[in-house]
């Protein structure tokens, strides 16, 4: 099991790093062959580098499709990569006065995404997003950086809030098979305290909500206060969720029952998840999952080795490493399930070790979005 063999660790380690070497030596295999990499280049990986923030990859997850509204936002996130590469300032003025005039002109295109009872709501948001852009504007003319990145942090923390507006229904349907299992329909915000500080989780139902519903419905039940963290890999893995006793897993009481939660990736360009299996040994090897194990903080549902389906109530956090998450080339993505992202408090997420405690966790916001099963 993920959550009780360490070893498992080691063979990931060892099968990645001949996964590269492989990798590396196709490349250079192929590389003779412009016609044969472009070709394999979109399928194999995404276009540019790996996108390593979590609320990034929660704002690519939304099933959305407003063009103003991801242009907006793709400029604003390239700026990071500007300031990171000496400073372009060039080139983050650019990004600055794209984003601004999609949100002056383009205002009704993009309301024209937002359900009709939220279009007062929308406006005052843009509104606001728009005078954050001129001062945004004006940080990038004086090339002051800290204005930039708080700048650029308000602005996006409100494309966020936007794009959420624009989603108009619960995209598909879960199985019936899992109608006896919480479902969050949408997603929530998650306050974690922990013995060294608190952390701010989003759990995105959108592309999980079996797994994310599992959570939500442990959080609101205190199951996880006062557990204590029983395993800690620096640069790979911190695991709790193992309660007292010799289960290793929520027992409802209910039914009296081990509660199973199956294996959930939604890929990129499918309609709803993937259940039950590993995407590898469902043959998709170069699928790219929508939640993938590229940024610090990922949130997955441990399991069995051997049981995709064997998962309840123990999770780990993902304590990014690049070496384990090449962009596209990784032994996680498609094996576990991702329902979130910790989006504050990576510092003390740093910080935890084995034996450190969860005091309590909170549900703060979204906790409407949780659907018990009908029979509960």
């Amino acid at each position: 099991m993920l959550h009780l063999n360490r070893s498992r660790l080691t063979s990931h380690q060892s099968w990645l790093k001949l996964g590269l070497l492989a990798f590396l030596l196709m490349t250079l295999a192929v590389s003779f062959s412009p016609a044969a990499w472009a070709a394999d280049r979109v399928s194999r990986l995404p276009a540019g580098n790996a996108i390593t923030d979590g609320k990034a990859l929660l704002r690519y997850a939304l099933p959305i499709n407003n063009k103003d509204i991801r242009n907006v936002q793709t400029s604003l996130e390239d700026i990071t990569t500007q300031l990171r590469a000496n400073r372009r300032w060039g080139a983050i003025s650019r990004d600055a006065n794209k984003a601004a005039s999609i949100l002056q002109k383009n205002q009704a295109a993009l309301l024209a995404s937002i359900p009709p009872d939220h279009q007062q709501q929308a406006e005052a948001l843009i509104a606001e997003m728009q005078q954050e852009a001129v001062d945004l504007q004006a940080a990038a003319e004086s090339k002051d950086k800290e204005q930039i990145r708080q700048k650029q942090a308000e602005l996006l923390n409100h494309v966020s809030e936007l794009e959420e507006a624009m989603v108009q229904e619960f995209p598909f349907e879960v199985p019936t098979e899992y109608s006896n299992l919480p479902q969050l329909k949408g997603r929530a915000t998650v306050v974690v305290e922990t013995s060294k500080g608190p952390l701010t989780v989003v759990v995105d139902g959108y592309s999980a909500p079996v797994t994310a519903g599992d959570f939500v419905d442990l959080v609101q039940r205190g199951f996880y206060d006062g557990l204590e963290f029983t395993r800690a890999e620096d640069s790979y893995v911190l695991q709790i969720g193992d309660p007292p006793g010799p289960a290793e897993g929520f027992i409802d009481p209910a039914t009296g029952k081990y509660r199973a939660v199956p294996l959930e990736v939604l890929v990129q360009g499918d309609d709803a998840p993937t259940y039950g299996i590993t995407l590898e040994d469902a043959g998709r090897y170069k699928d790219l999952p929508v939640l993938p194990f590229s940024a610090f903080g990922a949130l997955a549902l441990a399991r069995p080795g051997d049981d995709p389906n064997g998962g309840s109530s123990q999770f780990f956090f993902f304590l990014f490493e690049p070496e384990l998450t090449p962009a596209g080339l990784n032994l996680l993505d498609g094996r576990y399930s991702i329902f979130g992202y910790v989006t504050e408090g990576k510092d003390v997420l740093d910080e935890l070790k084995a034996g450190d405690k969860i005091t309590s966790a909170k549900v703060m916001k979204g906790a409407e979005n949780l659907v018990q099963p009908k029979s509960a």
